[in-house]
């Protein structure tokens, strides 16, 4: 950590967590708790809660938590620190840069000075595409029917033929070849140093937050490759970051448009569809997936028509699904993209393909079928085994039925047939389970009850620091019997032995807790240990026997770990008395 406990704390709380998230989220108050709609996910009705008395939030819809902190990081994509200068840099704090070690500095030193390179080339490159030089550049733009105010929006720019322009101009700023070899921007050999970019129109990659991380250029004239992208550098990585996204987050739409390139993007947002994104000369991957989850639960995929575009859409689908995204696929024929699209039908008309975008599953369906000839009796028959077999993807019955129902409907596959299909299928593969397969499912159920027990135990420690923070009292009633080493596994060791030392000096704070774990998922984990959902009309008899339960599952498991883990024969002995006991416990309020 880069900077003591107690100046992380003073900033934490001088940046009261209400008015902070108010910037952000449109609050109201309710009883001594603020409500909204949360920014992390979809939903109608306001689930996330931000608790002045805690200072923390909380949203019992998606499971996102925390302090001011983890708000900043999750809501602006920082890291710790980046979250802390900011906050800082809100209250007035001061932060002392003599206490960066050695090693984080030069780390954060490389990161600021490449984003400031690329700052200046990304300068650079739109004042070429202004310029005499430029025209070649301006001209393709302005083909391509970019309005001045598209262009300078996102920041469109122009490399000279000469092939170390920018190389140039960058050492009048006294960089180093070694940190301009970095940047990714240059090549430096014994022959000399060369731009990586040259006689190229420039597209400036911008990450969640608006700085200039990289670049991609499309050729002019003839010459290969067509498309050129930055390399991976300290500050760039493909994988995780998405064209467009810095506008698309802040979109506030429902679901986002995910193009295959810049240009599509860019017509998209000209069009009005500013939430339109495309991934960086790469295949799609889960963390994209995950980036894109971050801000919506839907997306409609508008990749090119053509036979590569509907292959890249069949990727997609499984990696999209795997992060819990919810997909529809938009039909551009006759024409090839989004740009081609609305040039020639208007953004009304895509609009309506958008609203009109179909299933994921059923697209699947239908790609799967230009495999088949459905002319010939045993290739139609095997068309239609595979669609039962795909349809076993879904395990839950009534979703799979509804799926049944939309297959047959729109490949006129009679229904009754198809689900007895289905269900044989499904018959089948569970008949042909050997002996082995048996012992090996006795095995997965046993693990789980076990799962199922340790989540038991789980939910009570959850519950029970829970109540230690919000209910007056129960630390009194409880203490002799439970003690934070009753807390074993990671993140409820840590916690709770900075609860209960709170909780010992009489001064409860679980936000200045949260200080502690400087990963967002960390974070995220922690923030949950003390917003349990509890039930809140609870008559005192109700209350008394939900305590009771609670402590009695904690201290039972603290013991049956102890049990396992015991080393002499005093152990041993004192186990045995404390496994007595549990039977006496009692606890009234």
């Amino acid at each position: 950590m880069y900077y003591s406990d107690d100046l992380i704390e003073e900033i934490r709380s001088k940046n009261d967590i209400v008015d902070v998230i108010s910037s952000y989220v449109k609050l109201k108050k309710q009883g001594a708790t603020y409500f909204g709609l949360c920014p992390f996910h979809n939903e109608k009705s306001p689930s996330f809660s931000v608790t002045p008395g805690k200072q923390m939030y909380y949203c019992f819809g998606c499971g996102e938590g925390g302090n001011v902190y983890s708000f900043i990081m999750k809501y602006e994509n920082y890291t710790f620190i980046e979250a802390v200068k900011m906050l800082a840099d809100k209250a007035g704090v001061t932060l002392p840069e003599t206490e960066y070690s050695e090693e984080e500095k030069r780390k954060a030193d490389l990161k600021a000075t490449l984003l400031d390179i690329n700052k200046k080339a990304a300068m650079y490159f739109h004042h070429q595409l202004k310029s005499e030089k430029g025209q070649i550049g301006l001209r393709y733009f302005k083909e391509r029917g970019l309005s001045d105010e598209t262009i300078v929006r996102f920041g469109l720019g122009y490399s000279n033929k000469t092939s170390d322009d920018l190389y140039r101009y960058m050492k009048t700023f006294g960089y180093s070849d070694e940190i301009l070899k970095e940047s990714g921007l240059f090549s430096l050999t014994e022959k000399g140093s060369y731009d990586k970019f040259w006689n190229r129109v420039m597209f400036p990659i911008l990450d969640v937050n608006s700085r200039v991380i990289g670049f991609g250029g499309r050729v002019m004239g003839e010459g290969e490759p067509k498309y050129l992208n930055s390399p991976e550098t300290k500050i760039f990585e493909k994988s995780r970051n998405l064209y467009g996204m810095n506008y698309a987050r802040v979109s506030r739409k429902t679901y986002l448009l995910i193009c295959e390139g810049y240009m599509d993007v860019i017509a998209l947002h000209d069009a009005g569809f500013n939430n339109a994104v495309a991934a960086l000369g790469t295949a799609f991957t889960d963390n994209h997936a995950m980036l894109i989850k971050r801000y919506v639960k839907d997306v409609v995929l508008t990749f090119d028509s053509d036979a590569a575009g509907r292959k890249a859409a069949l990727r997609a689908i499984p990696i999209l699904k795997r992060a819990g995204l919810n997909m529809k696929i938009l039909d551009m024929k006759p024409y090839k993209d989004p740009d081609e699209f609305i040039k020639n039908l208007g953004a009304e008309e895509y609009q309506k393909r958008i609203d009109n975008a179909m299933n994921s599953f059923i697209f699947e369906i239908m790609m799967m079928r230009e495999n088949y000839d459905l002319e010939d009796p045993h290739s139609k028959a095997e068309f239609y085994n595979k669609v039962a077999e795909k349809l076993l993807e879904f395990p839950d019955e009534l979703e799979r039925n509804v799926y049944v129902e939309a297959v047959s409907k729109e490949f006129n596959i009679p229904q009754g047939s198809l689900s007895k299909m289905v269900v044989k299928l499904a018959l089948s593969y569970k008949g042909a389970i050997t002996k082995k397969d048996d012992y090996e499912a006795d095995n997965e159920i046993n693990k789980k009850n076990k799962k199922t027990l340790d989540d038991g135990v789980k939910q009570a420690q959850k519950m029970l620091l829970t109540w230690l923070i919000e209910e007056e009292g129960i630390y009194e009633k409880i203490k002799d019997i439970i003690s934070e080493k009753d807390f074993i596994e990671p993140p409820y060791n840590t916690v709770s032995n900075m609860l209960f030392e709170q909780l010992r000096s009489g001064q409860i704070n679980p936000a200045k807790i949260l200080n502690n774990f400087t990963d967002e998922e960390e974070h995220r984990k922690a923030a949950e240990l003390f917003n349990t959902s509890l039930r809140k009309e609870m008559s005192r008899e109700e209350k008394e026997k939900a305590l009771n339960d609670m402590v009695l599952v904690v201290k039972k498991s603290s013991i049956d770990y102890s049990a396992k883990n015991v080393t002499d024969i005093n152990q041993l002995q004192e186990i045995i008395t404390m496994q007595k006991n549990l039977s006496k416990i009692r606890i009234t309020l």
